[in-house]
């Protein structure tokens, strides 16, 4: 560290008390919504800050502050509130990268640090994304379905939150993968804005009004369980396959009964840890990266 001191870059006046002094670090989590899977992403914060402070000897204390429901103009205002405390940092996950802007150009102007996890930044701000490859997510979801049945027949999407830049990502490349293929044609989508009953809902409508449905994709991590459930209480448990997303508890059960046949999952616990390691060295004033990749897991039964 003392070798690379002439090297660093200059700080800017918001960081340089972050810098300046060993006082606390305070940096403040914003997810979409209240969610177990966030829960994990914050668990990985949590071992991202006990480690900082077990290093440098500097307390680092995250604020984990979620809107309840996955609504743009309620996460906004959770920004703003949390911009007026002048925290070290922001560690946000994104419902809509245009709706979310104007209160993040707010956040520039306080010279308060930002990292996204889980979503992407607006065009032409320099904010590191920490996360998953979400196409390839969704393209590895999409295509063990397609050989899952034999790449013909009907099948349906599950959109989480249509304006989460992560969930409409997944979407549009599963949707690639089927075009590619005569025999496949995605006849409907739902939308579950994060919500497992009204997924489970709309999966139970879907599958009525489509009865020769053979399988589900989804784009967020409350839809493969909602779907999992309308599949299993239809009473079409091996009928209608499932490739969900991600590793909530509850979808591992699925996977487990075999109602979901296996799940490409990123990595909550590793994201929220590597966040608030980002969110750390902008507020050191160090230049980032634009992107940390924490990968994605294939979740089956041989695997769990």
């Amino acid at each position: 560290m003392l070798t690379a001191a002439p090297f660093l870059a200059p700080l800017a006046a918001g960081q340089a008390h972050a810098a300046d002094n060993s006082g606390p670090l305070r940096f403040v989590l914003i997810p979409k919504t209240v969610h177990p899977w966030f829960d994990k992403a914050n668990n990985g914060a949590q071992a991202a800050a006990a480690m900082i402070s077990q290093a440098t000897g500097r307390k680092v204390e995250i604020e984990y502050r979620a809107p309840q429901t996955a609504d743009v103009s309620s996460q906004n205002d959770i920004i703003e509130r949390a911009i007026a405390t002048h925290p070290d940092g922001l560690i946000l996950d994104l419902l809509d990268e245009k709706g979310n802007r104007a209160t993040m150009d707010e956040a520039v102007d306080e010279k308060i640090p930002m990292t996204v996890f889980d979503s992407l930044p607006p065009e032409g701000m320099d904010i590191t994304a920490v996360g998953a490859d979400f196409c390839e997510q969704g393209t590895m979801a999409a295509e063990r379905l397609a050989n899952l049945v034999g790449k013909k027949g009907e099948v349906a999407i599950m959109m989480g939150v249509p304006t989460a830049p992560n969930h409409t990502l997944r979407a549009e490349c599963e949707k690639k993968v089927f075009a590619k293929y005569p025999d496949m044609k995605v006849v409907a989508t739902g939308v579950d804005n994060d919500s497992i009953e009204t997924a489970q809902k709309q999966a139970s409508a879907i599958m009525q009004a489509h009865p020769d449905l053979v399988g589900w994709v989804e784009c967020d991590a409350s839809g493969p369980v909602g779907v999992g459930q309308a599949i299993r209480e239809s009473g079409k448990t091996g009928k209608v396959r499932e490739v969900g997303l991600d590793n909530l508890n509850d979808m591992i059960q699925l996977i487990k009964e075999g109602v979901a046949e296996s799940s490409a999952s990123s990595r909550p616990e590793m994201q929220g840890y590597w966040a608030v390691v980002s969110a750390w060295q902008r507020a050191m004033g160090q230049k980032t990266p634009k992107y940390i990749d924490t990968g994605i897991d294939l979740l089956t039964s041989k695997n769990l």
